[in-house]
């Protein structure tokens, strides 16, 4: 009976603890300000899927020059992608259709990009989109920024 107390109350105890660590992550990589709830799907076909596969739930901040990227249900101290101003080029623009409406969060606008010769796409609200247009428009001067 001891033992098994024992054992219920570890297993709470380190459920809570990797809660707590998620949450500590998230406050970190908010710290520094500028971040927004983004959603990520990397190397998507010329005809992108609809189906909803491929979505990474992630938050995503802005750095100088750059975009970093990290996912949601991870512990990785490091952004999982990073996006660099200069090789950020804006394709398209839609809102989730299908089973991408389920993926997605609800106020959600997809954003097709090419970064360095990859097909990405990004999905935030129209709020994070205003900012990250603007942010890709005031490049400093001599970048090539693409927006279309």
């Amino acid at each position: 009976m001891f033992l098994a107390l024992w054992v219920g109350g570890l297993v709470v105890a380190l459920i809570l603890v990797g809660l707590f660590v998620f949450g500590l992550r998230r406050r970190l990589i908010q710290r520094s300000g500028g971040t927004f709830d983004c959603s990520l799907r990397w190397d998507v076909p010329e005809e992108p899927e609809l189906s909803g596969k491929g979505w990474v739930y992630g938050v995503a901040r802005y750095n100088e020059d750059q975009i970093d990227w990290f996912r949601v249900f991870s512990y990785a101290p490091r952004p999982r992608r990073v996006l660099e101003r200069s090789a950020i080029e804006v394709v398209a623009r839609r809102l989730p259709e299908g089973e991408e409406e389920l993926a997605l969060l609800s106020d959600a606008v997809v954003l097709g990009c090419l970064h360095r010769e990859t097909r990405l796409e990004l999905a935030m609200s129209e709020d994070a989109l205003t900012g990250f247009l603007a942010w890709l428009e005031a490049a400093p001067p001599g970048q090539r920024v693409n927006v279309a």
